[in-house]
């Protein structure tokens, strides 16, 4: 049975094609040495559009809007310019929220279109510029650790790691931070703690790692302006072993935080990188595999969600006492319990 791959890999060579979302400009060239943070292509985003109801905004009937309009199809606005009124005796206005063209006006109405974005693609990984896609991006190589996780908020940094969870299972609060972590990156464990994260945001730090996070937390951890990623996910989990043990173990050393969301589609996740040389040949992971005897796993699902364990007999199907029968392992669990679990709450760590 084929199975999903998550990589916790202590050294590896990891090779990532990075696309811009529309065709644009590739900025890289091939052999370039690039960091994290470095743009490798450019391109602009689709405008955003508004409609702008100013008979209501101006509390008049739309036969009237007509000659307070300040604006007409075509023109050019930049935010703050008045395209209706004023009226009334308070001399009531409504201003454009932004940059953008006036695409219709009329009946009481305005349709805007905001100006286009630049979006620059970034590398996300430091390395060396080994192949270019045109007009999309380029694909970046490099060795090191590979820690992968399961959601992230979007950023990208690097920086110093600083390890903060003496305990895989380490809360993370906001008196755990002072003012000699600036500028690092913190591995801490769960936090359920929102003056933390605001308090990282403020010192600030170049990215956080934990190992879960309140799903009360989620919009604030959308806003701060740091990487954040989460190995296991959300409520309160401890980190797996084997993802603990390679995080800190590599406690001081620079670590490139990719908190990009998780796109089976592409295969695009939320990764770790910490940079080091390879002592040998390397080859780039498998991104899926099968499960066999002596291959190591995580546990996907409660009751031993978030274990790892050795599968150490494969049982075929087998019923289980919630009345499934399914495909199962035998899986001898790092805590030296052994169970029987179904291979679709399992997945392969590499």
């Amino acid at each position: 049975m084929l199975a999903p791959v998550t990589h916790f890999s202590p050294i590896t060579l990891v090779r990532r094609a990075r696309v811009l979302p529309h065709p644009g400009k590739v900025l890289a060239r091939t052999g370039q040495q690039v960091s994290a943070l470095d743009v490798l292509a450019e391109t602009n985003v689709n405008p955003e559009y508004q409609w702008l109801d100013i008979a209501h905004l101006l509390g008049i009937s739309p036969e009237k809007t007509e000659r307070y309009l300040q604006c007409q199809a075509g023109d050019q606005l930049a935010r703050g310019d008045v395209i209706a009124g004023p009226y009334g005796i308070s001399n009531r206005v409504v201003r454009a929220p932004k940059e953008c063209r006036v695409i219709l006006a009329g009946d009481g109405q305005v349709l805007l279109e905001g100006t286009a974005k630049p979006f620059q693609l970034k590398a996300g990984i430091p390395g060396d510029v080994v192949e270019l896609i045109p007009d999309f991006g380029a694909v970046v190589e490099t060795s090191g650790a590979l820690i992968q996780g399961v959601w992230g908020n979007g950023l990208v940094d690097y920086g110093l790691m600083a390890v903060l969870a003496k305990r895989p299972d380490h809360p993370l609060v906001a008196s755990d931070l002072d003012v000699s972590m600036r500028g690092s990156v913190i591995l801490s464990g769960s936090c359920q703690d929102a003056e933390a994260l605001q308090m990282a945001d403020e010192l600030p730090l170049r990215g956080m790692i934990l190992s879960s996070l309140s799903m009360d937390l989620v919009p604030l951890a959308l806003k701060v302006r740091y990487p954040l990623i989460l190995i296991e996910g959300f409520g309160v989990k401890p980190y797996n072993s084997v993802a603990y043990k390679l995080l800190v173990t590599n406690n001081r050393r620079e670590v490139t935080l990719n908190a990009e969301d998780w796109d089976p589609y592409t295969g695009a996740r939320p990764e770790i990188v910490i940079p080091l040389p390879a002592p040998g040949r390397t080859t780039v992971p498998v991104e899926i595999d099968t499960f066999g005897i002596d291959k190591v796993v995580r546990v996907l699902r409660v009751p031993h969600s978030g274990q790892t364990g050795t599968i150490i007999s494969m049982k075929g199907k087998t019923m289980f006492p919630s009345g499934l029968r399914a495909n199962a392992a035998e899986i001898r669990l790092d805590d030296g319990n052994t169970v029987d679990l179904p291979l679709a709450n399992l997945e392969l760590i590499h």
